[in-house]
């Protein structure tokens, strides 16, 4: 068994604990942007293809006190690495993050953690030095409170690196950070769903590969795959196992508009490569199964109307309207929360959710969420409110 860390959103580490359990696993525990859990390899490879709000899955090399640079030398030369890393591919401390600890310097820390794993994988593989090459294994640090992690990034590509989206738009939602709020805002597949400003689709294909069971990972390959622990067998036994569980007969209602003609069509062409990565995984022909797309089309705010065919009182709002800072205009975006208030009107009994980065979004919506936390998109605070 192998101890792996699961990066995500801050904010979205209850959503990923709820989806490492569903496949399995066991947490061992959470907290800002990261879950650990113990996992066999056919886990990992699960959780590196199944995982939705997970931005990357790393691996435990070794986890230690270190309130010095010897302390932190000592105990990275005493990590197996050559049970982890090639040594004929090289190794790469791409990334230190330190908090509350002794040690601060990240660029020291980075320093000393590779000489201290090139000493020891120059040991065991006879050699003079390690190659730096494109394949090179990304080695992380994280130290808190003078307790050092050492991780092996397994992923390679970020996991929001869906393969359907090769046009965001203007400040897109990343993938993994639509799927979380998606999973916080308790929609299931059962109840139709509608985005108002839906730019790129992401929500809402999103919302499809979650209604089709689909595992947003299965068609791309990982940096595990360059590793020793690699093992091809559990690999395509996982693949095909989350191939098994993708069902098109399900009646989905989910669509979206958005003002703009240009991201409207920019939707839609995503979906669509949604579709084909769809039937690629599953040798399945989505249009055999009377599959349909979700709706999108150019629309401006104040019409939002709900959906044909969606006339029941129980559908889910989620959306990730335009805000000040993604797009430059604080007054714009102020305005647009003003039109949001036509949204109780026009879809009675929906549930609303959407996040943006204005903690006075409440005072232009004109009502008071039910509930509202942080969840990080990269660089900018953000806001997740929503309305019962």
């Amino acid at each position: 068994m192998h101890n792996a860390v699961a990066l995500c959103a801050i904010g979205a580490e209850k959503v990923v604990s709820n989806e490492i359990k569903k496949l399995g696993l066991s947490v061992a525990e959470s907290g800002y942007g990261k879950v650990r859990f113990r996992s066999d390899i056919a886990g990992l490879y699960r959780a590196l293809m199944a995982l939705r709000a997970a931005d990357r899955v790393l691996l435990e090399a070794g986890r230690f006190e270190a309130k010095d640079f010897d302390a932190l030398f000592e105990g990275t030369l005493a990590v197996n690495w050559e049970d982890l890393v090639s040594a004929r591919l090289g190794l790469i401390v791409s990334k230190v993050r330190c908090k509350r600890s002794q040690l601060m310097a990240e660029t020291s820390i980075q320093a000393v953690v590779h000489k201290a794993a090139a000493q020891r994988l120059c040991t065991a593989d006879s050699l003079e030095r390690l190659p730096q090459t494109a394949a090179s294994a990304q080695v992380r640090v994280y130290i808190e409170k003078d307790m050092v992690s050492l991780l092996v990034d397994l992923s390679g590509e970020p996991l929001f690196k869906r393969g359907y989206r090769l046009d965001g738009g203007i400040a897109p939602l990343r993938e993994t950070t639509a799927a979380a709020l998606l999973l916080l805002s308790g929609w299931k597949r059962k109840y139709p769903l509608y985005d108002p400003f839906c730019g790129s689709g992401t929500i809402l294909a999103e919302a499809l590969s979650y209604a089709w069971d689909m595992a947003p990972g299965l068609g791309r390959g990982f940096a595990i795959d360059h590793l020793p622990i690699a093992d091809s067998g559990s690999a395509e036994s996982v693949r095909e196992a989350l191939r098994g569980r993708i069902n098109f007969d399900r009646t989905i209602r989910i669509a979206g508009s958005d003002e703009h003609a240009v991201s409207a069509d920019l939707a839609m062409a995503n979906l669509r490569r949604l579709q084909k990565m769809a039937e690629h995984a599953t040798g399945k022909d989505c249009a055999v199964s009377k599959i349909q797309l979700p709706q999108v089309q150019t629309l401006p705010m104040p019409q939002a109307r709900q959906p044909p065919g969606t006339d029941e009182s129980d559908g889910f709002i989620l959306t990730n309207q335009p805000y000040g800072k993604r797009l430059g205009d604080p007054l714009e975006s102020e305005r647009i929360y003003g039109e949001m208030a036509v949204l109780p009107r026009n879809f009675p009994g929906w549930k609303l959710a959407l996040i943006c980065d204005n903690p006075g979004f409440e005072s232009f919506f004109g009502k008071q969420a039910n509930s509202c936390r942080e969840i990080s998109n990269g660089p900018i605070p953000l806001y997740f409110y929503q309305y019962e």
